[in-house]
């Protein structure tokens, strides 16, 4: 079947459906939902590919909200995979744009879908629930979801200049907990040992730290319980804490700074400390050769794309997926660069006419994608040997 017919197919689908790929990504948004929490927001997305004609199983890798869409063309292989994200941020909704990402996918696959068996390959749509904490894509390339995934396809809302994602920062994260002794703190104060300044010392020693590591590193956190009242010496604190670096080895030497300056605050106060340790997501590996691809038909979908991917000081369990199998994601542009992600001005962002706008043109330049890249054999070829050139 002529690529040219397919992507023809695509778009009517798109442009018929359009106002139903609205409302699924007005539903998701209405109802922002927290990592692992998605309930409604994974049936509506389940429920639109089912009544276009992929079979979605649920509970993927054990994940309660998380889900696979599939679709056969006319071969098993190759065999490309949408990610969707639908999980919301605490306090200001959905102010990554995820309901945007979620319904892009699911119109993108289920356009596929629609090609029926001129379909030159097949594609699954998963459903990848807790980017914002947690990782679903983590658990999923732990359960080996990705083992027989030829490419990766997705996309993120942004502000300001329209993108290709390039590299990402690789992230670990702590929780930091010094416990003391109370005291009444003008009465006997001398009796007590002082949680709050253990984490003052700590907060003190990591901040000069910044200036003996690499400029990639950024560290940051926050003190989640600071003590009881202001006349007692506090008992217990907790920090918690992360560090990132673009490089696996530039964080490791991190850590171990920040693990020192977590132990100078239990010394120099006497307190005692426990510390919870959680490696995050892995940095992306970018992959030039399906971002091309992406970029050309984001491009011809409408959207003015820079020319140059732009790598991120965030993270992101993409960055896991990015390690076991080639990936390429857009951040199109749905508001003004004075509109900062995680804010409410974002998530109002999220549900307007330039939100839905880059929705539906998303859809149709991730299909359009997916079908040059089933298409055209060199593409995968040439995206693997890149891959694996980077090990």
């Amino acid at each position: 079947m002529d690529v040219q017919i397919l992507k023809e197919r695509v778009s009517e689908f798109i442009d018929k459906h359009a106002s139903e790929i609205v409302d699924l990504s007005l539903k998701i948004h209405s109802k922002p939902e927290l990592a692992f929490q998605e309930v409604e927001a994974a049936a509506n997305l389940a429920e639109f590919l089912k009544i276009h004609g992929l079979q979605v199983e649920m509970g993927t890798s054990g994940m309660q909200t998380a889900f696979k869409a599939s679709v056969r063309g006319s071969s098993a292989s190759p065999l490309l995979a949408l990610l969707a994200e639908y999980d919301a941020l605490p306090h200001v909704g959905h102010a990554c744009g995820h309901n945007i990402i979620g319904a892009s996918a699911a119109a993108a696959g289920a356009a596929l879908a629609a090609c029926g068996g001129d379909l030159p390959g097949s594609v699954w749509v998963l459903g990848t629930p807790a980017e914002e904490g947690g990782g679903g894509k983590v658990v999923m390339v732990k359960d080996g979801i990705f083992k027989d995934v030829d490419g990766v396809l997705m996309m993120h809302p942004t502000s300001g200049t329209s993108i290709m994602g390039g590299s990402s920062t690789a992230i670990h994260s702590f929780v930091i907990r010094y416990k003391g002794k109370p005291s009444h703190a003008a009465g006997s104060p001398h009796q007590g040992v002082n949680a709050l300044d253990a984490a003052t010392i700590f907060l003190t020693a990591v901040g000069l730290m910044r200036q003996h590591v690499k400029e990639e590193v950024r560290l940051h956190g926050i003190i989640t319980r600071g003590g009881e009242a202001s006349n007692i010496i506090p008992e217990e604190t907790e920090i918690r804490y992360m560090a990132r670096a673009k490089s696996r080895a530039v964080l490791d030497d991190a850590i171990e700074k920040v693990k020192r300056c977590i132990q100078a605050g239990a010394v120099g106060t006497g307190c005692s400390v426990e510390v919870e340790e959680r490696k995050g997501y892995e940095a992306t590996r970018h992959n030039s050769t399906l971002a091309a691809v992406l970029r050309d038909n984001y491009i011809r979908a409408g959207i003015e794309m820079a020319p140059e991917p732009r790598d991120g000081k965030g993270s992101t369990d993409l960055g896991d997926v990015s390690q076991v199998v080639p990936q390429a994601c857009a951040y199109p542009a749905i508001a003004p660069s004075s509109v900062a992600g995680h804010s409410h001005e974002f998530a109002q962002a999220a549900a307007s006419p330039d939100g839905h706008r880059v929705l539906l043109l998303s859809a149709k330049a991730i299909a359009w994608a997916a079908i040059d890249i089933m298409s055209d054999p060199a593409i995968l070829d040439a995206a693997w040997k890149e891959f694996d050139s980077k090990e």
